[in-house]
């Protein structure tokens, strides 16, 4: 089958050890997709400058919206404690750089949001998911965590997630890694 330039992004972002084209999220304990996205504070964000760093990744559906924005709220009240813990917090949309800074300023989040607009790490975690919104099915993110130890090896995912107390637990899941 010959790559497309989507495929070949795709591939690039899982990097060598990741799943391949077509393939599933990584198991657990297993290395990470590899990511460099666009993000607040007009830089880009490649996961290999985090090494030597636990990585918290929460993809969320929209910015601005009711549980978005409490979820990044609790992330951004518990920032502190998870630097503390030597741990980076990303959170990960379909929305633009734009909307990610209008959306960090307006909540003074304290960490950076990544802009995955054609969806590719969104797909290599596997959170693009059929909803049912207003009667209609739509393609959208279903709001999931996931931790990555210092050496970028997957070690906790969280999906389905209810905000509520959510970044309590992921704050202690960090602290025991």
């Amino acid at each position: 089958m010959k790559s497309t330039p989507r495929r070949k992004r795709q591939r690039d972002l899982r990097g060598a050890h990741g799943p391949q084209t077509g393939d599933k999220m990584p198991a657990l304990n297993t290395p990470a997709p590899e990511f460099k996205l666009p993000a607040t504070g007009n830089q880009s964000i490649d996961s290999k400058q985090l090494s030597g760093h636990k990585v918290v990744l929460y993809f969320y559906p929209k910015d601005d919206t009711p549980g978005c924005t409490r979820e990044g709220q609790d992330f951004r009240d518990q920032h502190e404690a998870f630097v503390q813990a030597g741990c980076t917090v990303l959170g990960v949309s379909r929305d633009s750089v734009a909307s990610h800074e209008r959306f960090r300023e307006k909540f003074n989040f304290n960490f950076h949001l990544l802009a995955d607009c054609d969806e590719t790490l969104c797909k290599a975690y596997d959170v693009i998911k059929e909803k049912n919104m207003y009667g209609r099915k739509v393609m959208g993110i279903e709001r999931s965590t996931f931790l990555i130890d210092g050496q970028g090896v997957l070690r906790r995912e969280w999906r389905k997630v209810k905000v509520s107390g959510h970044a309590d637990a992921v704050l202690v899941a960090v602290q025991d890694l």
